[in-house]
């Protein structure tokens, strides 16, 4: 196709076509990027909007236990209200949730969240209505165990289901973008090596060519040096300059060789700090999982302080009406006591030896009445207490779930530490390895730096040499332009 053409349009045609598939791998690099992009970006919101929405529930659902146990305890209006406005953020989490997961299966599983929520709000429902009514503390905590909280446990297992599920399904998207990233890779990599054959068969087509056309005048220059009296000239002068400058050369490039090892030094120290903050980092993750097991211990201990409380208060209230029964019946006999005294007046002898017992009675009876009022003034003492004890206890563990869920975020903020530790620890080493071998380019470079600057002062001795024999090359100059140029041979 290139027949009878001058060397210079085989050039401009080997460049466009290069040129050529340069921009179509461009191009196609563009593409598979826009496409990475986009996987990247749904992986992005499944994770922020599914798996975030998700665990939101169960902090929801937490909040929302705590405020039933805030109701069930004080039986006031305000626990109630923040119960329901917990259920409303629940039903509205759930509807976002299903507005933004298309798959089935999904769904699904929302749909059983829905109804295992709503069994478990009935429930609650009934609870607080007998607390409403007046129910006791055991009446009220044999009916949660036996009604809410069966319901409330398949409620909880129903969302780990689902945060499982949308885990996968965001782990799933995660591969699926990364299959395409690599797809992407692969095609971006043929073709540059269909660019690169292309531009190797031009450089050889345009090689060869050079090598047909420039012999037959090779051929007259060797019969004809005389041209080279003036090209030999400029050589020597050249020479001499490009000795100055390799030497100029020679100097940077140690220069940059220092350097060099500088920075493959400095990467090697970065890269053993990384992996130190690494090791760090997963023993601080660790050190929280076991601090998390910790605080659910301490909330399962907070809650059976809060049962043995009130059964606490059931016992004083227990207590308290024996001690006005015994104030009760002392009463009475201080009562007797008198009208014995009474009637023992006017009985002579044997009257005044019953006016003493009648006596006696009637002081055990003050001193009962008087232990009486002491032990009831107790029991109201105790009664406060076990009150503040329950309310003390009551804020301590909502203080115990803040700080559980305050660990889990800092857990999967620790996690994220690690994960980009590792990253970071990968990619010294990556340039600590390419310093390494650019040092060894830079070695090979000064090397071969040396051997230019010899080769240019055996240049310049050899041109001195050529001097004497150029004048045969003037003529055959202009045949090379017009070969290069024109086209004419």
């Amino acid at each position: 196709m290139m027949a009878g053409q001058t060397y210079g349009r085989k050039l401009g045609v080997g460049v466009t076509v290069t040129i050529a598939f340069t921009l179509i791998s461009v191009i196609t690099a563009v593409i598979a990027m826009s496409f990475v992009v986009n996987a990247k970006d749904r992986v992005i919101t499944a994770a922020t909007t599914n798996l975030v929405g998700a665990e939101a529930l169960g902090r929801i659902l937490d909040t929302r236990l705590a405020d039933f146990r805030g109701y069930l305890l004080y039986r006031t209006q305000s626990f109630a209200d923040a119960a329901a406005a917990d259920r409303q953020r629940f039903q509205q989490q759930l509807a976002t949730l299903r507005g933004a997961m298309p798959d089935t299966t999904t769904r699904t599983m929302l749909d059983r969240v829905a109804a295992a929520e709503e069994a478990h709000a009935e429930a609650v429902t009934q609870v607080m209505n007998q607390r409403a009514n007046g129910a006791t503390i055991e009446e009220i905590v044999k009916a949660n165990d036996t009604q809410a909280v069966p319901l409330r446990e398949k409620l909880q297992t129903e969302l780990t289901s689902l945060i499982g599920r949308v885990r996968i399904d965001v782990e799933s998207d995660r591969k699926e973008s990364t299959d395409r990233a690599a797809l992407a890779a692969w095609g971006i990599v043929v073709l540059g090596v269909l660019t690169t054959a292309c531009a190797i068969a031009v450089a050889w087509r345009l090689g060869r060519d050079l090598k047909r056309e420039v012999g037959a005048a090779v051929g007259h220059i060797q019969s004809s040096s005389a041209q080279l009296e003036a090209a030999a000239s400029q050589q020597v002068s050249g020479g001499r300059d490009q000795a100055s400058a390799m030497s100029e050369i020679t100097t940077t490039i140690s220069e940059l060789l220092i350097t060099s090892r500088q920075i493959a030094e400095s990467a090697q120290r970065v890269s053993k700090i990384a992996e130190e903050t690494e090791s760090a980092a997963r023993a601080g993750d660790a050190t929280i999982d076991q601090t998390r097991a910790s605080m659910t211990a301490i909330r399962t201990q907070v809650d059976q302080i809060v049962q043995h409380m009130l059964a606490l208060g059931e016992k004083s209230q227990q207590i308290g009406l024996v001690v006005d029964l015994v104030s009760e019946l002392a009463e009475q006999t201080n009562i007797l006591a008198i009208n014995a005294t009474i009637e023992a007046s006017g009985a002579g002898e044997w009257g005044r030896r019953f006016a003493v017992v009648a006596e006696e009675i009637r002081k055990l009876a003050d001193r009962t009445a008087a232990s009486a009022k002491e032990i009831r003034a107790l029991i109201e003492d105790v009664r406060g207490a076990v009150n503040t004890t329950v309310m003390a206890t009551e804020i301590g563990a909502k203080a115990v779930d803040s700080g559980a869920r305050q660990f889990n975020e800092a857990t999967n903020n620790f996690r994220e530490i690690v994960k980009l530790v590792a990253t970071t620890n990968d990619a010294t080493r990556e340039i600590e390895l390419s310093t390494k071998q650019q040092t060894t380019a830079v070695e090979q470079v000064n090397v071969a730096a040396g051997d230019t600057a010899r080769v240019s002062r055996e240049t310049e001795a050899s041109a001195v040499q050529t001097k004497a024999t150029a004048a045969h090359l003037t003529a055959l100059s202009g045949d090379l332009l017009e070969l290069v140029g024109s086209g004419k041979h």
